[in-house]
């Protein structure tokens, strides 16, 4: 089995499991999590973000705990985050999302996924936060939502 693929999960992943809308595809995403296809990571950013998040989606997070990789926020992942403020992709007010963007950057990840359509997850955006990696030397990300990443060219979703 090849290695499996390192995907950042932003916190709407895990409350797009209780979402009518994003159901389906964010459960599919765990489940091939679950099947060995794909490495989740997450920050200690999703951790904080979800303690205030409903007991349902705290609930199901510590179930899933086991599944996940977990990192501290670097250093390197703040300065790629200004970066990423300095050059205009989001405002201060979404400082949080370009942290995500960044930690998927920093940890090596090849994808970030998420249902923020605003600020990550958005086709102006996504350029952007990708020139910004290569103007710092790193590589670019992926940024898809999770239907996009578990879609194969022979299963009917």
């Amino acid at each position: 089995m090849p290695e499996p693929i390192r995907v950042y999960a932003d916190t709407s992943v895990f409350g797009g499991v209780f979402d009518e809308e994003f159901h389906s595809a964010s459960r599919t995403l765990l489940d091939k999590v679950l099947e060995g296809r794909f490495r989740l990571v997450v920050s200690r950013l999703v951790e904080e973000e979800i303690e205030g998040a409903p007991v349902r989606v705290r609930s199901f997070f510590g179930e899933f705990r086991d599944n996940l990789e977990t990192n501290a926020v670097p250093e390197e992942a703040v300065r790629l985050q200004q970066a990423y403020l300095a050059h205009g992709i989001v405002g201060e007010g979404s400082m949080a999302d370009a942290l995500h963007v960044a930690l998927a950057t920093v940890l090596a990840c090849q994808v970030i996924v998420s249902w923020n359509f605003k600020h990550i997850v958005h086709y102006q955006k996504i350029p952007l936060y990708n020139a910004v990696n290569r103007l710092m030397g790193r590589s670019e990300i992926g940024i898809h939502t999770p239907l996009e990443v578990i879609a194969d060219e022979d299963e009917n979703l």
